[in-house]
């Protein structure tokens, strides 16, 4: 409902949880309306981060964080985040969601990632086969404060940049470059008409011609064009397969890809076959009539990422009569980190959850994409399996190319928020001049600085035998 304030502004009475909402109300006003914000929640207060003195123990949220998941690759997933300081943050989400909740925020929601640091941003494919820039891992969303993920992305170029020995001065202007360009797309994208900002989306050519360099802008459009050729399911077919063409079966890849214990490959699961069967009733009548067209050949276990390690995740090799491949991922669906701190999901089903969060945060969304429950009760979402799928290796980064990706990551990262939130509020809020960004810099620091001390924390358990780690 819309109401009146004292000072004669029209605004939308409050949700519950603070997830304010002034969508039917006049850009201007809503600027404003952001702006105001500053008085209740100042710029410069997004700049503390300081432990309570009852913090959460971090290696006691790390064990937290592995109830569910399946038990002999737990040791997996603590020996890849003890690594380095920089990928003990990416498996640490849940660590630094408990901590956002003791941060400052203006009350306003959006659809956050959950888990927005710089290797969950790349390059996928559109039905078009076009490539677009964007959130490409959404396993964490649910509807938070925004500053959440701006906070968790700023905080990652920190770990990245010290991981690869930039020089500290010069990890700021990257961070700095990463809330400049977020504050600065945000405005930009507060302008556009709504249905404009809905289709609107940043392409490969769009995100390589803001390179300065022409070396760099010929290396990447040489990239996009390898990847368009080799990510198609015919041409990744012959990589991951293996035998004769009627019995084509996944390869194993060990330890990252291998076939059920005590099941031949070919064989598929019943559990897999059921969880297969339900989940094309998520499908729109037209995809799923499209999935009709192809058949289960084989299934195998695959271990991913270093957040993700120890949770139920599957190759599936489908094809056509005439041999025509198609690739799916089944992916368990756990409850957010965010739950805990930003609410409950409003969806039944944690894999439907994530599916409204691609659907919400990406402009284009897999057309295979889709949710299921197994009889055991496990949540699981699909998609396709590396259908032009850019992931960038961050960690070779130097400092220009890092700075570059903040710029990127900035602008993907405000596009996703625009489309789910209210760019108006936001960009009034951080204003044109730069005290919200050196406000984020100084905390992306400050919490960097708190994620290396966990990360002492993690190699202390393990050395004590608390945790048990494995070593790739």
């Amino acid at each position: 409902m819309i109401t009146e304030t004292e000072s004669g502004m029209m605004v939308e009475t409050p949700l519950p949880e603070s997830k304010l909402t002034f969508h039917h109300v006049s850009h201007e006003e809503r600027h404003q309306i952001g702006k105001k914000m500053r008085e209740t929640c100042p710029r410069e207060s997004h700049a503390i981060w300081k432990a309570p003195k009852d913090r959460h123990d971090p290696v006691d949220l790390i064990i937290e964080s592995n109830k569910g998941r399946i038990a002999e690759l737990v040791p997996l997933r603590h020996g890849r985040m003890s690594v380095s300081p920089f990928t003990f943050y990416r498996g640490a989400a849940l660590n630094m969601a408990a901590d956002l909740v003791n941060t400052p925020n203006t009350g306003i929601y959006v659809q956050a990632c959950g888990d927005a640091h710089l290797s969950n941003f790349g390059g996928f494919a559109t039905p078009e086969r076009n490539v677009i820039f964007s959130i490409n891992d959404l396993d964490e969303t649910l509807p938070a404060p925004w500053e959440w993920d701006l906070k968790r992305l700023s905080a990652s170029f920190v770990a990245a940049s010290r991981n690869n020995h930039i020089a500290e001065s010069d990890i700021r202007d990257i961070v700095l470059n990463c809330t400049k360009s977020y504050r600065e797309n945000m405005a930009d994208f507060s302008k556009m008409k709504i249905m404009e900002l809905w289709n609107y989306s940043l392409t490969a050519e769009m995100m390589i011609s803001k390179l300065k360099d022409p070396k760099m802008i010929k290396e990447g459009f040489k990239r996009v064009e390898k990847e368009k050729g080799r990510s198609r399911a015919e041409e990744i077919f012959p990589e991951i397969v293996d035998g004769p063409q009627k019995t084509k079966v996944i390869k194993d890849e060990l330890p990252l890809i291998y076939h059920f214990e005590k099941i031949v490959p070919g064989q598929i699961n019943p559990v897999v076959a059921e969880v297969f069967e339900n989940y094309s009733d998520s499908l729109s009548a037209g995809h799923k009539s499209l999935l009709d067209r192809f058949k289960i050949k084989d299934v195998a276990i695959k271990v991913v990422g270093v957040g993700s390690v120890g949770t139920a995740c599957w190759v599936i090799l489908l094809m056509t009569g005439d041999g025509e491949p198609l690739f799916l991922q089944a992916k368990q669906a756990r409850k957010s980190v965010l739950e805990a701190y930003a609410g409950n999901s409003v969806f039944p089903n944690h894999g439907q959850r994530i599916v409204n969060g691609y659907r919400l945060m990406q402009p284009y969304s897999d057309p295979f994409l889709g949710w299921t429950e197994g009889a055991n009760g496990m949540h699981y979402f699909l998609r396709q399996l590396r259908d032009i799928k850019i992931k960038m290796k961050v960690e070779e980064f130097d400092k220009n190319k890092l700075n570059h990706f903040a710029d990127w990551c900035g602008q993907a990262l405000a596009l996703s928020h625009a489309r789910s939130g209210d760019a108006a509020v936001l960009s009034g809020y951080m204003g044109k001049s730069d005290v919200f960004d050196q406000a984020i810099a100084d905390f992306s620091f400050a919490y960097a600085n708190q994620n290396e001390k966990d990360f002492a924390g993690l190699k202390r358990a393990i050395k004590s035998g608390k945790i048990e780690a494995k070593y790739e």
